[in-house]
């Protein structure tokens, strides 16, 4: 489906500033081309939900001289654009997510753009220009190791997540928790 602005800022209720997040929207769709926008049910921490706009799909990333194509969905609160958007990374079933600097277990962005945000300074393209960069430079999710076939039902029992250290001399690792969120060792593999 084509979006035209009129077409998103009827899809947005009254309590939004729809002429401006409805442009907005619309431009970050011309430029980030696998984005959609939705209204849905989000979940706060809270346990209250709120319908909101969300700008959901995938942004290109260059990781390696390789671009790919990371989930996201980007949460507009009606206080936008007076507050930023809630982020989230949004792994397919064969990915994992990369705990790390700017990304939590959960997969939530936190990001020095996102606390710093300013109204008329920033916007949704800066705002997924910065993404893309940024997950460059740390990927916020990797390819779900394959399992055995008689492991699987175990693997679906939790999802691991890893997170991307440094060491002293600035190179990054990958670290994986056991199901007791203890590291792996390298004699100490576990099983199912």
């Amino acid at each position: 489906m084509s979006y035209c602005e009129d077409t998103i800022k009827k899809m947005l209720p009254k309590a939004y500033v729809r002429k401006h997040v409805a442009h907005e929207i619309y431009v970050a769709m011309t430029h980030f081309k696998n984005l959609i926008p939705m209204m849905d049910k989000y979940v706060y921490n809270d346990g209250t939900t709120k319908d909101l706009m969300s700008l959901t799909g995938t942004i290109p990333v260059l990781f390696n001289d390789k671009t790919y194509n990371i989930p996201i969905c980007l949460w507009i609160e009606e206080s936008y654009p007076q507050t930023a958007p809630i982020c989230y990374i949004r792994p397919t079933r064969e990915m994992m997510i990369v705990r790390g600097k700017f990304i939590s277990s959960n997969g939530e962005v936190e990001m020095p753009y996102l606390e710093e945000w300013k109204n008329g300074e920033c916007d949704l393209v800066s705002l997924l220009q910065v993404m893309a960069v940024m997950f460059g430079d740390f990927p916020p999710v990797c390819i779900q190791p394959h399992s055995e076939p008689e492991q699987a039902s175990c693997w679906l029992q939790f999802q691991r997540q890893a997170e991307v250290l440094s060491k002293t001399d600035g190179s990054f690792y990958v670290s994986l928790l056991r199901e007791d969120d203890e590291p792996f060792q390298q004699d100490n593999e576990t099983s199912c």
